[in-house]
Order: C-alpha cells, then structure tokens, then sequence
C-alpha cells in the first residue's frame, strides 16, 4: 500500500457547528490512520484549541499543523512538541487596523504561552492562558498569528474592510462571523504542509487535503486530491478538485473511507 499524506481541516470539516464530531467522521479518521496513511490535521486553530479534537479522535501520534501554518508540532502519546513556528512583527498591521472597526478586539498568539488581548473575546473562542494587555501590549513580541475579531460584524463587513485597509506584507483570511486571521508572509497550511510532506518522504501525488473555508484554498491547491466541504463558499469549491457532501452529512467521512 502507498502511504499518503491526508490533510484534515477541523472546524466545518471534521468538526459540526455545535462543536461535536460524529461517530461517522470520527470511525472513518481511525480507520485512515490504521491503515497506515498519514493523517495530519491543518487547522487556524492554535495547537491549544487543536488538542483536544486530536483526543477526540484518538490521534496521538504525528505531525500537526496549526495557526495555519504558522506553528508546526510533532504528537507523541498525547504529548506536544512545537518543532517549528515562524513569527512576524505585527507592528505595521496593528497601526493599520487601529480603529478600524469600533468594537474590534485583537489577539496575538505566543505558542507554547498563551494569547495576549486587547480586551476580552467572547466566550469560548479563545483557548489557552489568556492576558488582556490592551492595544499598546499587543506588539511587544513576534507573533504566529494576529485574530482582529468583531462581534457585531459579518464576514461580508470585514472582506470589504481588508479590500480597504490593503494589509501588505502578510497572509490573511476572513472566517463564517467578522474574524479575520493573518498570519507571517507566505504562511498557510500548504507550506507547512508541504515541509511535513517531505519530511515524511511522501510523494506530491499521494497528497489528499479536506477543507472548507478561504484558509483552506492554498492546502486544497496544493494536494494532488483537493476536496471541498458541500458547504464550503463558492470560491473554495471553485478551486478544489472535487466537492464532497456537507459536514451535516459527514462529508469528510464519504472521502476518507475510499482511502481504506
């Protein structure tokens, strides 16, 4: 058997809005490892939000990608080990994105340690230690991951907001609610992804990758089998090679059980 690399978006792929996994998507992640396939998860989620969905679903060994792309850790026995993280100086984007929302709050991300603040998020969306140190302790260190989030917005307000502020210098993508990611230039799954893969001596063409957001676009463009959530935005099914079901109908599940 050929191994191959499968890349696993969480949220909307593996896990339903309500935050559970199904028996369906959970069985067929299971089987895939067991059959000696590489699984490794690709996530916006910090390796603190990750964790627990790898309990989940029985992952304790391998190679994780998080903070999309920005954070590379390596899985032994359900212990984490941060092999590479690559920063960058969020100086420039906070000065450009001050103010420009009026209810905005801001999240810099230090792997390893936590999450500096500007003021407190809502409930259950950041994981992890947390510190509020206001707009001026945001840029004191390199940061993985900058999260400029709204409560009151929509995705719709802050993909118009990213056309106006015309953010130079890095990688961004804006989420389902007003939440938008940046991460260091030229960071994403797939480069990360793509190091993992070599570092695992796959070959390109035994690459799979299931994702269903805007920071899945470049991972879907990188594997050889790029599927796309059914519920997945216009533009992310545009790019992919196939589409496959919703995540209600355990769409992730449909592919990685032709995989065994």
């Amino acid at each position: 058997m050929t191994r191959k690399l499968v890349a696993l978006d969480i949220d909307g792929t593996l896990l339903h809005h309500d935050g559970t996994i199904s028996h369906a998507v959970r069985s067929a992640v299971r089987a895939v490892a067991d059959a000696g396939h590489h699984v490794v998860i690709a996530t916006g989620r910090s390796v603190v939000g990750a964790a627990p969905v790898l309990e989940a679903l029985s992952l304790r060994d391998g190679l994780a990608v998080t903070s999309n792309g920005a954070v590379t850790s390596r899985l032994s026995g359900g212990e984490w080990d941060i092999i590479e993280t690559v920063t960058f100086d969020p100086t420039s984007v906070l000065e450009v994105l001050k103010d420009a929302w009026p209810d905005a709050v801001v999240a810099v991300e230090d792997p390893g340690v936590g999450t500096r603040i500007s003021a407190p998020f809502p409930d259950g969306e950041i994981m992890g230690p947390v510190e509020v140190v206001g707009w001026e302790g945001l840029a004191q260190i390199p940061t993985t991951r900058l999260t400029f989030r709204s409560p009151s917005g929509t995705s719709e307000d802050f993909e118009e907001l990213v056309e106006r502020l015309g953010l130079h210098g890095v990688n961004y993508a804006v989420g389902y609610t007003a939440w938008l990611d940046i991460n260091p230039e030229g960071v994403s799954k797939a480069s990360a992804l793509e190091q993992v893969r070599r570092s695992l001596q796959v070959e390109p063409a035994d690459t799979v990758a299931i994702g269903d957001h805007r920071n899945d676009v470049e991972m879907l463009e990188w594997a050889a089998r790029g599927v796309a959530m059914g519920q997945a935005p216009d533009e992310v099914k545009a790019i992919a090679d196939e589409v496959t079901a919703t995540i209600d109908e355990d769409g992730a599940a449909v592919i990685l059980r032709e995989l065994v």
